[in-house]
């Protein structure tokens, strides 16, 4: 449980809230997404050295801001559920609201928007895509309208949410090829995006016996001890193989041996570490594979970030 009280300042409840439901250490993933993105976008943009300045860093604020958006969505849709099950937390508890929630994502909203608009030099498709993702983003706040039937079907629930990451990824590779169309095998980057995002989805929803709650879903409850593990490790076999396709887009060429082993160890890694699960299931080999799954999933944007960096180079 959070240090704070009702009578610590504001900034202190609020960087409260942050750390326990959005902390900072996240922003590493999504600027790994994000610089991937970007550099994807400016490979099929231009030829020979792919150039990179100092707006490029300026213009993941927006993107921080997108995903800051939809923990705030989150929040509003989840309330009721959490004040029940963890009446804990610092939103819960009443020492931020909802209402200051709906303030700080508004500003991600404008950031988002002025951001992409800011790109664009006016309306252009950089922030046509972003009105796609903002789009998706309000129908998953929403639930999609069906909200009591779709919390009843918890993979349908979790494949309906995670289509917003490919949406969200072809909006940042826009940001890197400007006003030029996007390649199509930025579709390679959106569908690596789709699976392994739903594998850490799956994976942190994994539960061991002595921690199932009867009041909380969770995917071993749904799939099984052996089910979740498979389609976990199904999901990253789909994520290896977008990388795969991917790499051989940069390249013109199959990947060779070193970069097909660093797929192959990708995926080795949270391979044993679910097998080692689904045999001991216990909080410890949890966390293990939710490390090792986090792990492949960081590791498939650095392949392809150090891939265009290899192949390409940079100007600044």
């Amino acid at each position: 449980m959070s240090t704070v009280t009702m009578n610590s300042p504001f900034p202190s409840r609020f960087l409260a809230w942050m750390n326990e439901r959005f902390p900072f250490s996240h922003a590493l993933l999504f600027f790994s997404l994000y610089a991937t993105a970007l550099l994807v976008g400016r490979v099929g943009a231009y030829e020979g050295s792919i150039p990179l300045g100092w707006q490029d860093i300026a213009a993941f604020l927006p993107v921080w801001g997108f995903f800051f958006m939809l923990r705030v969505f989150d929040e509003h849709k989840d309330y009721a559920e959490d004040c029940v099950n963890y009446p804990d937390r610092v939103l819960q508890r009443g020492l931020i609201t909802l209402t200051h929630l709906k303030i700080a994502g508004g500003l991600a909203i404008a950031a988002q928007l002025g951001g992409s608009l800011l790109l664009d030099g006016g309306l252009g498709p950089i922030t046509f895509w972003w009105l796609a993702v903002f789009g998706y983003a309000l129908l998953m706040a929403k639930e999609f309208f069906v909200r009591e039937w779709l919390s009843q079907r918890l993979v349908l629930y979790a494949f309906s949410h995670m289509l917003i990451m490919p949406l969200a990824i072809l909006w940042m590779a826009q940001m890197g090829a400007g006003g030029e169309s996007l390649p199509v095998e930025a579709g390679f980057l959106a569908a690596l995006a789709f699976f392994s995002g739903a594998s850490f989805e799956v994976t942190r929803k994994l539960r061991a016996p002595e921690e199932e709650r009867d009041e909380v879903d969770s995917y071993t409850k749904s799939l099984g001890l052996t089910g979740a593990p498979v389609t976990i490790v199904l999901l990253l076999t789909g994520s290896m193989t977008m990388l795969f396709f991917l790499l051989q887009w940069i390249f013109a060429e199959l990947p060779s041996i070193p970069w097909i082993a660093s797929l192959g160890a990708l995926l080795a890694l949270p391979a044993i570490a679910l097998f080692k699960f689904r045999n001991t299931p216990s909080p410890k080999s949890r966390k293990l594979t939710e490390g090792m799954v986090s792990l492949a999933m960081l590791g498939g944007y650095v392949v392809t970030i150090v891939a265009v960096l290899v192949h390409r180079g940079v100007t600044l």
